[in-house]
């Protein structure tokens, strides 16, 4: 694959920006989160013991590699999108790193319409190509334009104080943020210094990485831990010489491992629960970071990778399901079909395969048996609909 951008040689000092040289689609949609190994740390700090595929052992695993600075990449390709009326751009990415910081520039992208200054950020038209040094600007502006107006003593204090606090957070923006999830519930983070960020510009940050209360086993293996301390307890309950104590850690172990894709069908119910309709958030899974908004019921997740650079059709990505299975959308959340591997099929049957995969995930957390119907049965459905609704046949009026 060519580089995301490729920017002029350092010998070669022009000014004019590189120009992007687009991904060839894929057939499969690659995410960040199946590139990593689904057990890994979670942004733990390096150092900690980490759980590898298989088993937890004390034996830590290096921390997630990181981009380096300096290298091509610091260059992102802007993908220019009609979003509720206007030309909206969307910083994509082809490769892993940057995440958190696009995650939250696109956000401040897409909600323009908002009347708060830090949120009214934009681009010139024209503009194709956008480094990280440009992204970290218009960052700083919006942290900055969050100042309380009241001119208190305290709290300017307090304003001054997040800032500083702010400021040595932001670097990490461009290689990954340190978060460290709660099984407890969506918003359920141990606190950081990272998180200030998200503070500071009123941004949410969820997860679905949540333990079933219907598991009570489980739920007391886990109880209120963060993703750091389950992984340290399961290495002292496993060394233990109470039985007890083993068989727990087995327990969180098995957690673990049934769960690799750190999205449970509990947790995506909460999730759809927790956000608000039209709401836009940072959602974390899988040592990623992606822009999320809620639709008319359903959660989508913006499309950033670079692969779709020139597929104007493709904007959303469906979070329905736990296992990946996902269809893409175009800026009005309507099926599309590029990129896509299968044939087109009907997009009211993609649709309504949505709705029953949502729902299922909602029997299964009620502790309800599912009762869905198969995809023939949708379509023999769907085509029984359409011959009771067929239209009399009508004269073409004249051009």
């Amino acid at each position: 694959d060519a580089p995301a951008c490729a920017p002029h040689p350092p010998e070669e000092k022009q000014e004019d920006a590189p120009a992007c040289a687009p991904h060839p689609s894929s057939e499969e949609h690659h995410q960040d989160a199946e590139e990593k190994d689904p057990a890994e740390g979670v942004g733990a700090v390096p150092g900690d013991p980490v759980p590898g595929a298989g088993a937890v052992g004390p034996s830590p695993v290096e921390p997630p590699q990181t981009r380096s600075p300096g290298r091509e990449a610091d260059f992102y390709c802007v993908k220019w999108i009609t979003w509720k009326g206007e030309r909206t751009p969307v910083i994509t990415q082809s490769e892993n790193g940057p995440c958190p910081l696009l995650a939250i520039m696109n956000i401040l992208f897409l909600q323009w319409k908002a009347t708060s200054r830090c949120l009214q950020v934009k681009l010139p038209p024209q503009k194709e190509v956008i480094t990280a040094e440009e992204l970290m600007a218009h960052l700083g502006d919006c942290i900055l334009a969050t100042q309380p107006r009241e001119s208190s003593e305290g709290l300017q204090l307090n304003f001054q104080q997040n800032i500083n606090d702010t400021m040595m957070v932001l670097p990490k923006l461009s290689t990954g943020l340190d978060v460290n999830v709660r099984f407890t519930g969506v918003s359920d983070f141990e606190y950081t210094p990272e998180c200030i960020i998200f503070d500071l510009l009123n941004v949410p940050l969820y997860h679905g990485w949540l333990v079933d209360p219907q598991t009570p086993e489980v739920v007391q293996a886990v109880g209120k831990l963060s993703y750091n301390q389950l992984v340290e307890k399961i290495i002292t309950c496993k060394q233990a010489s109470d039985s007890s104590l083993v068989s727990e850690g087995l327990v969180a172990e098995q957690f673990l491992e049934s769960t690799a894709s750190q999205l449970t069908y509990h947790g995506l119910c909460e999730l759809t629960a927790a956000v608000r309709e039209g709401e836009l958030s940072v959602f974390f899974r899988n040592n990623h970071f992606s822009t999320m908004i809620k639709h008319k019921g359903h959660l989508y997740l913006l499309v950033t990778d670079q692969g779709f650079l020139q597929e104007e059709r493709v904007v959303w990505e469906s979070l329905h399901t736990v296992d990946g299975d996902s269809c893409f959308c175009d800026t009005h959340f309507h099926l599309s079909h590029n990129g896509a591997t299968a044939a087109p099929l009907d997009p009211r049957l993609q649709q309504r395969q949505v709705d029953q995969d949502y729902m299922i995930a909602l029997s299964l957390q009620q502790g309800q048996e599912p009762s869905g119907l198969s995809d023939l049965e949708l379509a023999r459905q769907l085509q029984q609909e359409e011959y009771q609704h067929q239209p009399q046949p009508q004269p073409h009026p004249q051009q």
